[in-house]
């Protein structure tokens, strides 16, 4: 696969406190990528760096070759989805989904048009009238990812978008956004702290500590052949605790 993004010796200081260390990492085409982390180890702020809502203290971001790192937010053909929705509460399902193409001069002429198309292939056609509050939070998600795919995005950044839902709600919308990614072909960066989330959902994982990256790898070499202690620590006992702590409810099915 071709490579979307390139981050070059990414860095940045805040307060006088280095809070990213000379990252060096590359995103494909097409490619889910997790970015796992605990609180304050710098994943968050890798996104706002990449969507250009900060910019770098030094360092480099290449897309499709091009440098990005002074372009603004608007200019970077990037969609984020945020942890609270951040959806218009007066406004139905489409006028959610449509009110950021009436914006752009390309899209605004077939504003309708495409929401409609957006809000049918996320599968909310029979809500599309409907506020936000009488949505389920699941349902929400949605509309906040129907309404960033309806700019036709290269590159979607979700910012632990699940955070607030409980686990049949997660499990749920874990499908569905990767059968979005696999409909519209799209370039996924995922931030999250969840060490199942990341690895049901990644084609690969860059797992995060105190602003610098400890590994990055499919979910299987991490598995495989850890980087050091710390992978074997957060990663995988984290895993294998969740693992053993459910296990024994599972009966194996009679014949």
């Amino acid at each position: 696969m071709p490579v979307k993004l390139e981050i070059q010796n990414l860095s940045k200081v805040f307060n006088k406190q280095k809070v990213l260390h000379g990252l060096n990492f590359t995103v494909n085409e097409g490619e889910f990528l997790s970015i796992l982390g605990p609180s304050g180890c710098g994943k968050t702020t890798i996104l706002r760096i990449l969507i250009g809502l900060i910019q770098p203290t030094s360092g480099k971001i290449l897309k499709d070759g091009v440098d990005i790192t002074g372009t603004p937010a608007s200019r970077r053909n990037m969609g984020i989805v945020f942890q609270n929705y951040a959806l218009f509460q007066n406004m139905s399902v489409m006028g959610n989904v449509e009110y950021a193409l009436k914006f752009n001069r390309e899209f605004k002429p077939r504003s309708r048009e495409i929401a409609e198309n957006i809000i049918e292939q996320v599968g909310l056609k029979e809500h599309i009238h409907k506020k936000p509050y009488k949505l389920s939070g699941g349902q929400q998600q949605r509309v906040a990812i129907a309404r960033t795919l309806a700019l036709n995005p290269e590159i979607i950044l979700f910012d632990e978008p699940m955070s607030a839902l409980d686990a049949a709600k997660r499990l749920l919308l874990r499908d569905e956004i990767k059968y979005i990614q696999r409909q519209f072909h799209s370039t996924m960066i995922y931030i999250t702290h969840d060490q199942e989330e990341a690895f049901a959902l990644s084609d690969r994982i860059m797992v995060m500590d105190n602003g610098t990256i400890q590994q990055l790898d499919t979910p299987d070499a991490i598995i495989e052949r850890p980087a050091n202690s710390y992978i074997k620590e957060f990663v995988i006992d984290n895993l294998r605790v969740k693992v053993n702590s459910l296990v024994k409810y599972v009966k194996p099915e009679t014949q």
